[in-house]
């Protein structure tokens, strides 16, 4: 018997260390899903209005967007005039032109501090109408979405923060769900719902067997919504940078000696695909000669094969030069895939390409985070969107299966977090683990210390408060 016992030892201390491992690991999970819990909820169901962006502006501006084919079209750059001629005051910023038989044109400019675009048809030149860029409903959908809107830059890092805890949230909800004596697929890959109509066990297994199924969705769909990010979007373009991975400056490597550049990133003058957001802008050198027309232009952009959709913004100095970029996201219908996007900086003068960035330049991380945005947006046609819509359907679902479940099992007048077990002692593995998700997510490792600080050396010292925490 005794020799029995001392070979069920070890078993015994590694089955109490695991539990403890396990408690702790909850007790973590729980913090993160109560307090991010109203944050995930509002950004999926923001996010999946966003999701439609395309369908419900081309519902809303119709008859701004669509004109009867009447003939021949006026030239660009008479189109442009036209706008001019009615807004004397406004800067004219850029134009996109028709992409379609039916399609307007678009003038952008700056008129007393606000950004207008202006829809012409390109048959007669009548101005259909304007909008400002900034009341769209779209735009206050996404401002509110990424937390400007409700926040300000302490919003957007709150947003940030709750996505970076999506993602340890995934990680430490499939250590919790990992059935380690379980054998049945009910519980673990299939929900117990007959059953447990209405009780706990219920909203467990919605609540881990749908983020189970999700996981890896969640997990894509979160790094690319990081990319936009000021913390992790940061690093993630200075990762592509430093590694090459994200693409050349021009489409030859010795463009960079070529033409004088200024050390303006490109997204500081167009809002271009994520992957060209950081390509210089080179200057244009006029050598006493005139500027070229929009026409020209355009016979450079067609020389090079962009999509129709593309926008044309205009130099705003001697040596600035013409940005053209297509955005596929900007694209409806017919949108092209993600793999078409294109952006060229034209010198003014010349109409010769100084940069021409397509999808062949870019690097394996520049293609890669630009799938996953297209991913994010639901880019890729109405089942993609469809398909992202039920993503956020089942995030909703799980946030509110796991509130359900914390609230069946909270105690009458307690928090009802699991308890730190006594003696705890983390792991090597595990604090390598989390030091990891620390660096690699910045915002969400210095909250893990607050938090952490918070636990230890307040809720555990204040009787009252540890015995309402649980």
């Amino acid at each position: 018997m005794s020799t029995i016992t001392k070979k069920e030892e070890p078993r015994i201390t590694n089955a109490k260390q695991n539990k403890k491992i396990y408690t702790a690991i909850w007790r973590w999970h729980f913090y993160a899903g109560v307090i991010f819990a109203p944050l995930i909820l509002f950004l999926a169901i923001t996010g999946g209005v966003y999701l439609f962006k395309s369908q419900i502006e081309d519902y809303m501006y119709h008859d701004l967007y669509y004109v009867q084919q009447e003939g021949e079209r006026l030239t660009p750059t008479e189109q442009v005039n036209g706008v001019k001629m009615n807004y004397p005051n406004a800067e004219i910023t850029s134009m996109t032109p028709s992409s379609g038989v039916e399609k307007t044109a678009v003038v952008g400019m700056m008129d007393r501090g606000k950004e207008i675009s202006v829809y012409v048809n390109p048959y007669n030149g009548d101005i259909v109408g304007t909008i400002n860029e900034g009341d769209r409903f779209m735009a206050y959908v996404k401002d509110l979405h990424n937390g400007v809107l409700w926040g300000g830059t302490i919003g957007n890092r709150l947003v940030e923060l709750a996505a970076c805890w999506v993602i340890i949230l995934v990680i430490s909800g499939c250590y919790l769900w990992w059935p380690r004596n379980r054998k049945s697929i009910f519980g673990s890959l299939v929900p117990r719902i007959r059953a447990f109509k209405g009780k706990r066990l219920f909203w467990r297994d919605l609540h881990a067997v749908t983020a189970v199924w999700l996981s890896i969705f969640i997990v894509v769909q979160v790094l690319s919504g990081l990319m936009w990010s000021d913390v992790w979007g940061g690093m993630a373009h200075k990762a592509v940078e430093a590694t090459g991975t994200g693409g050349p400056a021009g489409d030859q490597p010795w463009e960079s000696y070529a033409f004088p550049t200024s050390t303006i990133p490109t997204k500081e003058v167009a809002d271009v695909p994520w992957a060209a957001e950081n390509i210089l802008v080179p200057a244009s050198t006029s050598n006493g000669t005139v500027p070229i027309s929009i026409e020209n232009v355009i016979e450079t952009v067609e020389d090079k094969q962009v999509h129709p959709g593309y926008q044309i913004v205009f130099p705003q100095s001697e040596e600035g030069v013409y940005t053209v970029f297509l955005d596929t996201a900007d694209v409806f219908p017919n949108r092209p895939g993600p793999w078409t996007q294109q952006t060229l900086h034209i010198d003014q003068y010349s109409g010769e390409a100084l940069v021409n960035y397509t999808w062949d330049d870019y690097g394996s991380l520049g293609k890669a985070m630009s799938l996953g945005i297209a991913f994010h947006q639901g880019e890729y046609g109405l089942l993609s969107q469809i398909f992202m819509l039920l993503l956020m359907i089942g995030i909703i679902l799980v946030v509110i299966s796991g509130l359900m479940m914390w609230w069946k099992r909270r105690p009458t007048g307690k928090l009802g977090a699991p308890s730190l077990p006594k003696d705890f002692k983390m792991l090597k593995g595990l604090a390598i683990l989390i030091i990891a998700l620390g660096i690699f997510f910045p915002l969400a490792g210095l909250s893990l210390i607050f938090i952490w600080i918070v636990d230890r050396f307040i809720i555990q010292r204040i009787p009252k408060v540890k015995q309402w925490i649980g």
